[in-house]
C-alpha cells in the first residue's frame, strides 16, 4: 500500500461529487453510443468502452501523472481482484480440461436423464437457488453449474443466454439469503442484528419472486421443443463435475475445489485415454485464454472504480442521498439507493454493503427502522444491482464460461429484476399499511 498512500498524500483536492462520478457515465455512453450506431448491442467490447473510460478517469484526476497511474494500478491490484483474477483462471482452466475429456457432456447426459424436459428450466433455476444457499456464494454457484446448463443448451438447441441467465439468476437467491453468504454477514454486522431475524425479512420479500419466476420457467418448459439425443451416463467422466458440486456443498473454498477439479480432470482424463500431459496443459492453457477478455475488464473496472472512490464519488453519492430521506419511506428508499449506487461504484455487493453500513445504521435509528429490515434492504438492493451490471463478476464469469457477452445475458436475467420489483413494492406497501394505521 506505499505507492498508494504516496499518491492519496500528494494529489490536490478531490473533484466534485459529479466530476468524480463521470467515469462510469463516460463508460455507458461509450458503449450504448456505440452499439447504436453499430446496430448491435453485441459488437462492442466491453473492454474497449472500460479502456476509454478508464484513461478518462486518469486525466480527469487531480496531481501528478505517476500518482494518478499508482492510485489506479493500487485499486486494480487490490487483493478481492486478484482473487476473482485467480478465480476467473481456474475456472477456465478447469472448464477447458472438462470440456477435453467429456465431463460436460456426460454431466448433461445425466442431467437430461433424471429431469423430465417439461421441468428442466424450472429444475436447473431452483437447483441454481438450493445449491447457493448451501454454499453461500454466487460466484461458486456459477462456475459449477452454468457449463452443464451451456452444455444442455447446445445439445438441446435451447438458448444459450437464456440458460446461463436462469443459473446466473438463482446464483443470487443464496448470494441474498445463505447464512454463511459474505453479503449476509456483513450486512448483519453492520446494523448489529440476528442472522435469523434479517433471513426471515429478507425471505419475505424475495418468496413471491422466486414463486412467479419458477412459474414462468414451469410455463416455458411446458411449450419447449426439446430435441435431445440423450446417451447412457459415463459414470466415471461424471466425476469431476459431480466432485465439485459436492464439495461446493460441502463448504470447501471455491478455489480449492476448482484446484481439485482440475486434478481430477487430469485423473479421469489419463485413465480413459481422452488426456496425456500434453493435451491436459493445453486444454488448461485454452480455457485461461478464453477468460482473457473477463480478466481485463475485471482489472479495468478496479482500476477505474477506485479512481471514482479516490476523487470522492462515493463519498458524494452517500452525502447527496442521505440529505434527501425524509420520512419512513423515504429512509428505505435512501437505503436501497445508497446501497445501489454504492454497488455501482464498487462491482461487488460485499464491499458496498461494508462502505455504506455506517451510514445505514444510522439512518435505521433516526427512522426507528427495525434492525432486521435495515439489513434486508441492504442486501436485496446489492444484490439486485450487482446481478443486473455488466462489468459484476457473477455475468463477467457466465459470459466466460459459455463464450457469450454479458449484454446476451442480461435481457433473460427474470429473478434479479423480479427481486428488484418486489423490494419496491415492499416499501411502497409498507408505507401505505403505515398511513392506513395511522389514520
Amino acid at each position: 500500500m506505499p505507492c498508494l498512500n504516496m499518491a492519496k498524500n500528494t494529489l490536490d483536492n478531490k473533484l466534485s461529487g459529479f466530476l468524480a462520478l463521470s467515469p462510469i457515465l463516460v463508460f455507458l455512453t461509450v458503449y450504448l453510443v456505440s452499439s447504436l450506431l453499430a446496430g448491435d448491442f453485441y459488437k462492442i467490447p466491453v473492454s474497449s468502452a472500460f479502456l476509454v473510460a478508464s484513461i478518462y478517469a486518469i486525466a480527469i484526476t487531480p496531481g501528478k501523472i505517476i500518482n494518478r497511474i499508482n492510485v489506479f494500478s493500487e485499486s486494480a491490484g487490490h487483493w478481492n481482484i486478484m482473487l476473482m483474477v485467480w478465480i476467473f483462471m481456474l475456472a477456465g482452466a478447469f472448464a477447458g480440461s472438462a470440456k477435453e475429456i467429456g465431463s460436460i457432456e456426460a454431466t448433461v447426459n445425466f442431467t437430461m436423464n433424471i429431469i423430465p424436459a417439461r421441468f428442466l428450466l424450472a429444475g436447473l433455476f431452483l437447483t441454481a437457488c438450493f445449491v447457493s444457499l448451501a454454499i453461500g456464494t454466487s460466484v461458486g454457484t456459477i462456475v459449477a453449474l452454468v457449463p452443464i446448463a451451456s452444455g444442455i443448451a447446445q445439445q438441446t438447441g435451447l438458448n444459450q443466454a437464456m440458460m446461463a441467465a436462469l443459473i446466473v439468476g438463482g446464483s443470487f437467491f443464496g448470494d441474498n439469503l445463505s447464512f454463511i453468504s459474505d453479503t449476509t454477514i456483513a450486512a448483519t454486522r453492520a446494523v448489529g442484528c440476528e442472522m435469523k431475524d434479517k433471513f426471515k425479512a429478507n425471505f419475505m420479500v424475495v418468496l413471491p419472486a422466486v414463486l412467479v419466476i419458477t412459474g414462468i420457467y414451469l410455463f416455458q418448459g411446458m411449450s419447449l421443443d426439446v430435441k435431445s439425443d440423450v446417451h447412457s451416463i459415463e459414470w466415471l467422466k461424471l466425476l469431476p463435475y459431480l466432485s465439485v458440486i459436492i464439495l461446493a456443498l460441502c463448504g470447501m473454498d471455491v478455489m480449492l475445489v476448482l484446484v481439485l477439479g482440475l486434478l481430477l480432470n487430469a485423473v479421469v482424463g489419463f485413465s480413459t485415454g481422452s488426456l496425456d500431459w500434453f493435451t491436459w496443459l493445453s486444454s488448461m492453457g485454452q480455457g485461461i485464454a478464453g477468460m482473457g477478455d473477463l480478466i481485463i475488464v475485471t482489472l479495468l473496472a478496479g482500476g477505474m472504480l477506485g479512481i471514482i472512490r479516490h476523487n470522492g464519488g462515493l463519498e458524494f453519492v452517500m452525502r447527496s442521498v442521505v440529505k434527501r430521506a425524509h420520512g419512513h419511506r423515504g429512509a428505505e428508499l435512501s437505503i436501497g439507493l445508497m446501497t445501489a449506487l454504492a454497488n455501482l461504484c464498487t462491482a461487488n455487493n460485499t464491499i458496498a454493503i461494508i462502505t455504506v453500513g455506517g451510514i445505514v445504521n444510522d439512518i435505521a435509528e433516526k427512522f426507528s427502522i427495525p434492525k432486521r429490515r435495515a439489513a434486508s434492504l441492504m442486501d436485496i438492493f446489492s444484490c439486485f444491482i450487482q446481478g443486473i451490471i455488466p462489468y459484476g463478476a457473477q455475468l463477467l464469469m457466465a459470459a466466460g464460461l459459455t463464450g457469450l457477452a454479458t449484454t446476451q445475458i442480461i435481457p433473460y436475467l427474470y429473478y434479479p429484476f423480479a427481486v428488484g420489483i418486489c423490494v419496491l413494492l415492499s416499501i411502497f406497501i409498507g408505507h401505505l399499511a403505515r398511513r392506513k394505521d395511522s389514520e
